[in-house]
């Protein structure tokens, strides 16, 4: 089954995916999507919510979209799945 994932470059490491989630026992784990459409979805979400945080005074600046990407990505761990 192919996965997706954000990824977002970093000085120190390039292109890695730094997004995770807590699972149901609060164990903090890469956050993988099963379509390109969700995670699509999840990023315009997180750039839309920077941009009101920034807009109100809340962060210095929000994040640039050119510094994410979606990759898509092969997991044969079915627990990696949202």
């Amino acid at each position: 089954m192919a996965l997706y994932e954000v990824q977002h470059f970093t000085l120190c490491d390039g292109w890695i995916n730094t997004w995770s989630i807590e699972d149901q026992h609060g164990i903090s784990k890469p956050e993988v999507f099963t379509s390109f459409e969700d995670a699509l979805s999840s990023l315009d979400g997180f750039l839309e919510d920077e941009l009101v945080e920034f807009e109100l005074g809340n962060i210095a600046s929000p994040y640039i979209r050119d510094d994410f990407k979606i990759v898509k990505i092969e997991r044969v761990n079915h627990e990696d799945i949202n």
